[in-house]
């Protein structure tokens, strides 16, 4: 491993340690989605690309994997008082269904627009959901605001060590599905994921999406350059991998 990865390494706040004892907490909760090969996309980025479907997920999203982590380490008295969170969408569906599983009381916060499908499966779940803010921002203040006026305890999105390693736990059965994996291609915008499964030492590229999650054409182009590019010039088997159902399979 170079030296700048082993710096990078150990700068991090999650280790593998914990990465393995988030999935011990999720055994039995959260699906071991399956890891496939596409062919479509193979073709077109002149390698072997692998996809995790977390679309198979309860909530169709890997958001409810650190949500559960985290929940599972609540004290009884958090439990008992109740938590909040903020989202547009797929990390609020991940702690309202883990929460009422759990029996604690949940709500969320939601800015104003949020698609009325993701507000009504969240309440589908037991949530009691408050819309307000007019951005992501706004609804967290809001939200954070409120938490400590009624003692509840926040669940970060990202920013905390239980939910990364929550996440982190698909890097786990992505590699334990195809050992050979060179390179684990992490969307932007999948929170703490880039820090969850950056324990193992192969190259770590990120990738963009389109607001459906589906792989755009331009997205497409990018994973072809990258991985025609220097970064990855030494690869021997030139196979990677995306966690993500794509609608390009």
């Amino acid at each position: 491993m170079r030296e700048t990865s082993k710096h990078f390494l150990a700068q991090l706040p999650v280790t593998l340690s914990d990465v393995e004892a988030a999935a011990g907490v999720l055994a039995g909760a959260v699906r071991q989605t399956s890891c496939e090969r596409s062919r479509t996309l193979s073709d077109i980025a002149g390698a072997n690309l692998w996809l995790k479907f977390e679309n198979l997920q309860f909530t169709a999203t890997f958001k409810e994997r650190g949500a559960l982590n985290r929940l599972s380490a609540l004290s009884a008295d958090e439990r008992s008082r109740g938590v909040i969170a903020v989202s547009a969408g797929n990390h609020a569906q991940g702690v309202a269904y883990h929460a009422a599983r759990l029996a604690i009381p949940t709500t969320i916060f939601v800015p104003v627009g949020t698609p009325t499908v993701k507000i009504e499966n969240t309440r589908r779940h037991g949530a009691n959901v408050i819309e307000a803010g007019a951005t992501l921002e706004a609804a967290a203040a809001l939200a954070a605001d409120y938490g400590r006026q009624q003692g509840l305890t926040f669940i970060h999105p990202y920013d905390d060590p239980l939910i990364i390693a929550g996440q982190g736990t698909i890097a786990l059965e992505m590699l334990a599905s195809v050992p050979d994996l060179d390179v684990l291609l992490v969307p932007i915008g999948g929170g703490g994921l880039i820090s969850g499964m950056a324990f193992r030492p192969i190259s770590i590229l990120r990738c963009t999406t389109s607001s459906k999650g589906n792989l755009s054409r331009c997205a497409a182009t990018r994973w072809r350059r990258a991985l025609r590019s220097k970064r990855l010039a030494g690869s021997r088997r030139k196979s990677c991998a995306r966690w993500s159902m794509t609608s390009c399979w």
